[in-house]
């Protein structure tokens, strides 16, 4: 295949695929209405459990993290391109008015699948962040901040590209959060979010 269709290719397979709402589609599945209603209004996992099911909301990680994984592994040689699209479009689904998730779990597990020291390393920060403080977006922001000094350090400066526009995405979409943050209003894992 042309190599420009094959980017092509890449970018777009990868967009639709990280834009599947499992959020949504899961929430509804259990009986639990429209995720998109209650707290943050985000289709991803840290909203999910806001219903008070874990279970839903575990499942929400696996598979929205499945997303990123499996563009890797379907474009190993356009990783690049791939990870980011498939964030993007969990981020940004189509179908939902391009008004997603924010994109922890399939950042983590584009990170896993295309440079696992960095993604390990990832989780790792993130279980300690979120343990310490009780905030998702602390939990993420921090870990996605370490991403591209680790990934260059550990592997090179392909991956410390990918880790760095991927990175910039989680902030761009955490913008909320950080305000929150900094004002010291931001809520704790498992409890209600303003829908801002």
């Amino acid at each position: 295949m042309d190599p420009a269709l094959h980017l092509l290719l890449a970018l777009v397979a990868s967009f639709l695929l990280g834009s599947i709402p499992f959020g949504l589609i899961l929430t509804r599945a259990a009986g639990l209405g429209d995720i998109r209603a209650i707290g943050s209004g985000s289709i991803g996992a840290t909203n999910v459990l806001r219903t008070g099911n874990r279970k839903i909301a575990a499942a929400t990680v696996l598979l929205d993290g499945l997303k990123g994984a499996v563009a890797i592994w379907l474009f190993p040689g356009e990783a690049l391109t791939a990870g980011t699209a498939a964030v993007l479009g969990h981020m940004f689904p189509p179908w939902l008015g391009f008004r997603g998730g924010k994109g922890v779990a399939t950042g983590i597990a584009v990170y896993l699948a295309a440079m696992w020291p960095v993604g390990l390393l990832v989780c790792a920060v993130w279980l300690v962040v979120a343990r310490v403080t009780r905030m998702s977006s602390a939990a993420g922001l921090t870990a996605f901040a370490l991403a591209p000094p680790a990934a260059w350090v550990l592997i090179g400066p392909d991956q410390a590209l990918l880790a760095l526009l991927v990175g910039v995405l989680i902030f761009w979409r955490h913008e909320d959060n950080i305000r929150r943050l900094i004002a010291g209003t931001e809520p704790r894992i498992g409890k209600s979010a303003s829908p801002s």
